[in-house]
């Protein structure tokens, strides 16, 4: 069970400290989500939380079900989105570093500290941070945002499946599966697809 051990600490002096993560960086078409939590001071996990974790870990129904859950239990939260032509025209790092900066910058208000995930953060705002390398399944502020951040884009990913139907973001949801490089082999790129992102396997460089 993921607790609040790296939280606590910043708690003793700080009320707004801010969890952040990313969903989206590996796949082929699609935007790259970042979302930005705060828990009230001294919140401690209970419930539904005991089962916390990286959300790659967790199966769908878990998300789904931890995500209304989070929203509710803090005390603000914010998406921020970088979409497939702006990954293509900034690459897909300085794309990350925009969505958490945006999601950052769309909370209610200013944090005091940031909990990033990864080893890298390039923050827009002079916020001290500390960023923490599998952050999401360590720290649980961030393991939060990356539930939020990768429901909200699977959400959208099937949205687009509605809309391209003929490859299947539904399923893969953009990542570079057989199925949908195969996809791509047969129908080209759509308009959501990053053209930057090269396909070794079409012989692409």
């Amino acid at each position: 069970m993921l607790t609040t051990g790296f939280e606590a600490p910043l708690w003793k002096s700080l009320s707004r400290v801010c969890g952040i993560d990313e969903a989206g960086r590996g796949p082929l078409a699609g935007p790259v989500v970042a979302a930005a939590v705060v828990f009230p001071r001294r919140f401690r996990p209970s419930g539904i939380f005991a089962r916390l974790d990286d959300s790659k870990k967790l199966t769908p129904e878990l998300r789904e079900a931890l995500a209304p859950a989070i929203r509710q239990a803090a005390e603000s939260w914010a998406l921020g989105v970088a979409d497939a032509e702006t990954i293509d025209r900034i690459n897909i790092l300085q794309a990350t570093m925009l969505a958490m900066n945006l999601a950052v910058e769309s909370l209610g208000s200013t944090p005091e500290f940031l909990l990033v995930d990864g080893n890298r953060f390039k923050p827009v705002l002079p916020i001290p941070f500390e960023t923490v390398v599998k952050g999401d399944s360590k720290v649980f502020s961030i393991a939060a945002a990356s539930v939020l951040a990768k429901t909200h884009r699977d959400e959208l990913m099937t949205g687009y499946a509605a809309e391209f139907p003929e490859y299947g973001f539904d399923r893969h949801f953009g990542y570079p599966t057989g199925a949908h490089v195969e996809a791509i082999a047969r129908h080209g790129r759509c308009e959501i697809h990053r053209k930057s992102f090269k396909l070794r396997k079409l012989g692409e460089k």
